[in-house]
């Protein structure tokens, strides 16, 4: 229920902060199980859902419900290699909730935001999502343990490199069931450098906030929300619809 209720303020923030109009071309990159595509679709705009998951995917068509439906298409896709007939083809590109960085390679988010920025139309918004490397630095926690409703107890241990920005969780899940341990790594990022990475795709960081606030972002914003935007021309790959 609070999960939903969240989805919902956020993409009320969404709608505010692309300028878009109603039926306008919205493409959701890393959608997951498409909570803010589905919602974006029932508002009015037309919406393009992708994810490298096909149990997402899946999950995602099956939860849609009937206002939604004839507006939000999923599909299975990589962000590295978005479809070459896409290219500027969308008002609006989303990166939301820290669906950015889980590449081994560095080079492959610099080819994400490349395919992002392809598909954007002249003058295109893209809203990017996720935790600011400052921020987690500056309240830096290793370790942290935490009960749930249902009496489990869940444990995160935390590592970083500080040269490559690549952070380590260990998740822990204990309870009458058993223990789960899994982990995961991800590539945290300053505000400089992604504004970098996009200025390099053609785009220009026009907003900087701390998450889904009005706030603009301050040193200690564990979560960021870039806003940037095609200036320019669009690519020589050519507009194809």
């Amino acid at each position: 229920m609070l999960e939903a209720q969240d989805a919902r303020r956020q993409v009320a923030r969404l709608i505010e902060l692309m300028g878009a109009p109603i039926g306008a071309r919205v493409l959701d990159v890393a959608c997951g199980q498409g909570r803010h595509a589905t919602l974006l679709a029932e508002a009015g705009y037309e919406v393009d859902a992708v994810d490298q998951s096909a149990h997402l995917i899946a999950r995602g068509k099956k939860l849609r419900g009937d206002v939604s439906a004839g507006r939000v298409r999923f599909q299975r896709c990589d962000m590295r290699r978005l479809p070459p007939r896409w290219t500027g083809r969308f008002d609006v590109v989303l990166n939301l909730a820290t669906s950015f960085g889980f590449f081994r390679d560095a080079a492959d988010d610099a080819r994400a935001v490349a395919e992002m920025a392809r598909v954007l139309a002249p003058g295109g918004t893209l809203i990017w999502h996720g935790a600011s490397r400052d921020g987690v630095m500056a309240r830096f926690v290793a370790s942290d343990w935490w009960p749930t409703s249902d009496g489990s107890m869940i444990g995160h241990r935390r590592q970083i490199d500080l040269l490559s920005g690549v952070l380590t969780v260990e998740s822990t899940r204990a309870g009458k069931a058993g223990t789960d341990v899994r982990s995961y790594t991800i590539r945290l990022y300053t505000a400089t450098r992604l504004a970098e990475m996009l200025a390099a795709a053609g785009l220009v960081v026009v907003e900087a906030l701390s998450g889904w606030s009005d706030r603009p972002l301050g040193r200690r914003s564990g979560e960021m929300l870039l806003v940037a935007r095609r200036l320019d021309e669009l690519p020589r790959v050519g507009r194809s619809k």
